[in-house]
């Protein structure tokens, strides 16, 4: 297995987790927050497909799965205490959005050699992610990191284990 391989596997690993942390909630589930202080689980795919998409170009630009117009500013860090079912995407949207945009990803992973992965990251995150490849490993945890707040949803909503 070589650096590329375990990108792959980590993010589908990831995609896995999220896939099935969101099988079964309805549209209207995914408006509930784990607690007061934290985003409803719709902003927070919002916020995985554009993170995604951002990260993407600035390792490698123009390779990113284009949004509708409007998306990231929809799931930005301002409308994050929005509560208005409307102006969120259905679940459906997101997770055919989380495919497109994940395949884009897997797409421009698949196309840089080794040595592209130690090349330099995007400025703003050298202290953490140093390396184009780096980048990538952030691209495939980043659902990971907002894993923890679905399973609270979930508990409250009376959702069986899934993982």
């Amino acid at each position: 297995m070589n650096a590329q391989d375990a990108i792959r596997q980590t993010a589908n690993t990831s995609m896995m987790v999220l896939q099935a942390y969101v099988s079964d909630l309805d549209d209207g589930e995914l408006m509930h927050r784990p607690s007061s202080a934290c985003n409803h689980l719709a902003w927070q795919l919002g916020h995985l497909i554009a993170s995604e998409c951002q990260l993407l170009n600035s390792i490698c630009p123009g390779t990113a799965a284009e949004l509708p117009a409007g998306f990231a500013e929809q799931h930005s860090k301002e409308q994050a205490s929005n509560d208005d079912p409307s102006a969120f995407y259905s679940k459906q949207e997101y997770v055919d959005l989380l495919a497109h945009v994940r395949g884009a990803s897997l797409a421009a992973l698949a196309k840089v050699s080794a040595e592209d992965l130690d090349k330099p990251g995007p400025d703003h995150f050298k202290d953490m992610f140093p390396t184009v490849g780096s980048v990538f490993v952030l691209i495939a945890t980043h659902a990971l990191m907002h894993a923890g707040q679905f399973v609270p949803v979930r508990r409250a909503l009376g959702k069986p284990v899934v993982i």
